[in-house]
């Protein structure tokens, strides 16, 4: 995961350029982009922690985006936030169905919005199991290097 990184779907120009000030001035670097395909290509690439998707966008909505990351184990534990102004119960729920961690309505507060991804980021990071070296738990840091012998 990119420490601090958050993903930004979005459509609309002007809710992107605001979600990526607010979510800056709150200390988290963003990339934002204008649709779920090329999100989906950054998510793979860049590997967040967090992603701020958009439900109804071009290309791919936030629906798959959500669920991609969640089929996809470099990114699965990425904190994901659904981003709408779908308000219907039966819409928060195929978020959630998704693999989304939060199903926020549009327009938010920011201070709401902020809150809520610091709560998820911390949720999905206590979660993760503890490795007792570095990555692949290993003394050397090597996730790839073999362990065993083989004969």
């Amino acid at each position: 995961m990119n420490e601090n990184l958050i993903l930004i779907a979005e459509d609309d120009a002007d809710v992107r350029e605001l979600l990526s000030f607010t979510l800056q001035a709150a200390g988290f670097p963003t990339i934002a982009v204008a649709d779920g395909r090329n999100a989906a290509d950054i998510l793979i690439y860049a590997a967040p922690v967090g992603l701020i998707a958009d439900v109804q966008m071009p290309g791919m909505n936030g629906l798959d985006l959500c669920r991609l990351a969640r089929r996809t184990p470099a990114v699965h534990n990425t904190a994901v936030l659904l981003f709408s102004a779908k308000i219907q119960r039966l819409d928060a729920d195929a978020g959630m169905a998704a693999g989304a961690d939060r199903y926020l309505r549009k327009p938010t507060r920011p201070r709401h919005l902020i809150a809520e991804l610091r709560q998820v980021i911390a949720d999905r990071s206590a979660a993760l199991p503890a490795t007792p070296h570095g990555a692949g738990g290993r003394p050397d840091g090597d996730p790839f290097a073999l362990v065993g012998t083989f004969r």
